[in-house]
């Protein structure tokens, strides 16, 4: 079995959990490839002093390799989906830190989780990606990296004064929101920035799209529910001459007026579910769903 290692290191948090890892792998014989610069920085700190194969890119994963397993917490998830791209091999999160939606290992007893994956008993769920394209072209937009998880965003840049945003549905005028911004989120980020401002939840399987408005001026605005085939167009304008586009972290300056296209990509993101850690129960434990606090 060979499986790629991507993480973030987190002092006191995250050693541990290295240590636990690779010892795990290491006694069940499974060949592990490390992402160049999580090496390096394993390398600095002296958790591994063994040489071992790196991978850098998508370009590098096949189907030889299991999974890769991503140490960190959500937005190490998202990085690690600008590894794993378009190369069908499926990412299984270990939570370093606290609970999440998408790495919902447990730091707790990894070895018994972990023992899943040798067994080969998990499930893949599939999650839905977004692209987005710029007229004009902005090179700040690279169109290798063109893709979010969770959401694209447009917010203000450089001012306290909303933007206006207005939007086409498969070029058929929606509406024009007046806000700080606008997010389009997919079922995985409808559990992020969306949710934060009153967007509902997705469950991942879900063939839909959510448009949250942020902070809108024009109060009978709200989120709305689409299918996730459709052609979103967006023109911006406001008081200053650019405005932010956010794909997940990656963040860039657009010119006012430029049109922007985001659709839904041509390939899914493939997420490892653990038997026991189901979205429905990382739903309940993160929301308090369930337990009485009147008491």
């Amino acid at each position: 079995m060979k499986i790629a290692i991507y993480g973030q290191y987190y002092q006191n948090s995250t050693e541990p959990i290295i240590k636990d890892i690779f010892l795990f792998f290491k006694s069940n014989n499974v060949e592990m490839v490390i992402e160049e610069n999580f090496l390096e920085m394993l390398y600095e700190k002296e958790l591994v002093k063994k040489e071992y194969k790196t991978f850098s890119s998508s370009t590098s994963l096949d189907d030889s390799f299991e999974m890769l397993i991503s140490i960190g917490g959500d937005g190490t998830i998202l990085r690690a989906a600008t590894l794993a791209r378009n190369s069908g091999v499926p990412i299984l999160g270990i939570n370093a830190g606290r609970l999440g939606f998408l790495a919902t290992v447990p730091k707790e007893s990894i070895d018994n989780f972990l023992q899943f994956v040798i067994d080969k008993n998990y499930t893949i769920s599939e999650r839905t990606l977004l692209s987005i394209t710029c007229d004009p072209k902005n090179d700040a937009i690279e169109e290798n990296l063109n893709f979010a998880m969770n959401e694209v965003t447009v917010s203000r840049k450089d001012t306290t004064s909303m933007i206006t945003v207005d939007t086409y549905l498969n070029d058929e005028y929606l509406n024009s929101y007046w806000a700080d911004g606008l997010i389009i989120s997919t079922p995985t980020g409808s559990t992020g920035y969306s949710l934060s401002c009153g967007g509902p939840i997705l469950t991942p399987n879900v063939e839909s799209l959510v448009i949250t408005p942020i902070a809108p001026h024009n109060l009978n605005a709200r989120p709305l529910v689409i299918p996730d085939n459709t052609e979103i167009k967006l023109r911006v304008s406001g008081r200053e001459d650019q405005y932010l586009v956010s794909l997940d972290s990656r963040i860039a300056s657009v010119k006012n007026e430029s049109v922007l296209t985001i659709r839904k990509t041509d390939f899914k993101i493939k997420m490892i579910e653990i038997p026991g850690e189901t979205f429905l129960k990382t739903l309940r434990n993160k929301l308090l769903w369930g337990e009485d606090k009147r008491n």
